[in-house]
């Protein structure tokens, strides 16, 4: 795929253009290119150790990459933070804070947002009750299953409404 200077924000809502990835001498990603479309539904697959989530992470913001460029919906956001991001990401381990309840781990993106206190509980409580953990907001990690674990990640991951999720 050609790389360009300056993708058009209507040809491609993700361009990662050129990325590459290096820890120490190992390169994990190397020059990827990639396009997709406004709606278009992609999945990354590959072995243990190819690049899926380190490249996730470069979209994300959590990971710089040592070259080329990251762009969402036509605006580089190579270096930017990933609070700026608008992106919604579940990690593979969930990353639930054991030391948060479930309705604190929801509420968490938005109190780093600062929204205010009544935006807060309504968010959190609209993302609890699509993943069906209404009745559990006072639990912690380990008074969870798996399965129940995984919803929460999902529900902080939505609960500030990304615009990437």
């Amino acid at each position: 795929m050609p790389r360009d200077a300056s993708p058009a924000p209507s040809a491609a809502a993700i361009i990662l253009d050129g990325v590459t990835k290096r820890y120490g001498a190992e390169t994990v990603v190397a020059d990827l290119c990639l396009r997709v479309a406004p709606g278009e539904f992609l999945t990354l697959l590959g072995p243990s150790g190819s690049g899926k989530t380190t490249t996730l992470s470069m979209l994300a913001g959590f990971v710089l990459p040592d070259a080329g460029r990251v762009w969402l919906d036509g605006r580089d956001v190579t270096s930017a933070p990933p609070r700026s991001r608008g992106l919604g990401m579940v990690f593979q381990n969930y990353a639930i804070f054991p030391h948060l309840d479930v309705f604190e781990n929801v509420a968490f993106p938005l109190r780093v947002q600062k929204k205010p206190k009544a935006e807060v509980a309504t968010r959190v409580w609209d993302a609890l009750s699509m993943v069906k953990l209404t009745g559990l907001e006072k639990r912690y990690a380990k008074q969870l299953s798996g399965g129940q674990q995984q919803r929460v990640a999902l529900a902080r991951a939505i609960s500030p409404t990304p615009r990437w999720c």
